[in-house]
């Protein structure tokens, strides 16, 4: 069972590039998929505080989560300790989630295309705000992948997906939470807008 989750991010300009990339270092692709991921909290948001999460996450499985702080950090990756189980019942899990006092709090959607090289794992996600690279491995394989990709290190991105949306919500007043393909369908949003709002956020990262 595999505890610790390291990884890193990169925003990614243009995705086939990249994919056309990975393909050249005969990375062995996974496959491709939707998934739809629900975060749960409880009334007070303990877990947002703490900087926990607890997600239930479905696309061609059912999957609960649970992410916490290392006890042991380094601000060169995004390190969490995880524990995950697969659901084969997911309204029952929610249920079960509801009378432990967990509720939904926020959904989140994308597309993730999933490769495997050497001994990480590269996953390149398209969410409703732009397209990233997703880099899992050990720490000096994740730094070689970087290297073999000619990937920018001081580009990386060590926060998640929703917290890089809670920086686009609050700069472009988005008037919702859920980060899914279908809010942002209903607003008009400058693509150069987003990267450049994306671009200072990764800078001061």
């Amino acid at each position: 069972m595999k505890i610790l989750e390291i990884e890193i991010k990169f925003y990614i300009a243009d995705i086939d590039a990249t994919r056309n990339r990975i393909r050249s270092l005969g990375a062995a692709w996974q496959g491709r998929g939707f998934e739809s991921n629900i975060r749960f909290d409880d009334d007070t948001m303990r877990l947002t505080r703490e900087k926990k999460l607890l997600r239930l996450r479905q696309d061609s499985r059912c999957r609960l989560t649970v992410k916490t702080p290392p006890n042991d950090t380094d601000s060169g990756f995004k390190i969490f300790r995880e524990l995950e189980v697969d659901v084969c019942d997911s309204e029952t899990m929610i249920a079960i989630l509801a009378e432990l006092g967990y509720f939904p709090r926020q959904v989140y959607e994308k597309q993730r295309e999933t490769y495997l090289f050497k001994q990480v794992e590269l996953c390149l996600d398209t969410l409703p705000y732009g397209h990233f690279l997703e880099i899992e491995g050990e720490k000096d394989n994740i730094r070689s992948a970087v290297e073999a990709l000619d990937l920018n290190w001081e580009k990386r991105i060590t926060t998640n997906y929703l917290s890089l949306f809670d920086i686009l919500r609050k700069q472009l007043n988005l008037p919702f939470e859920d980060v899914t393909f279908e809010n942002f369908k209903k607003v008009q949003i400058d693509e150069s807008r987003i990267r450049k709002i994306l671009g200072e956020a990764i800078l001061l990262g």
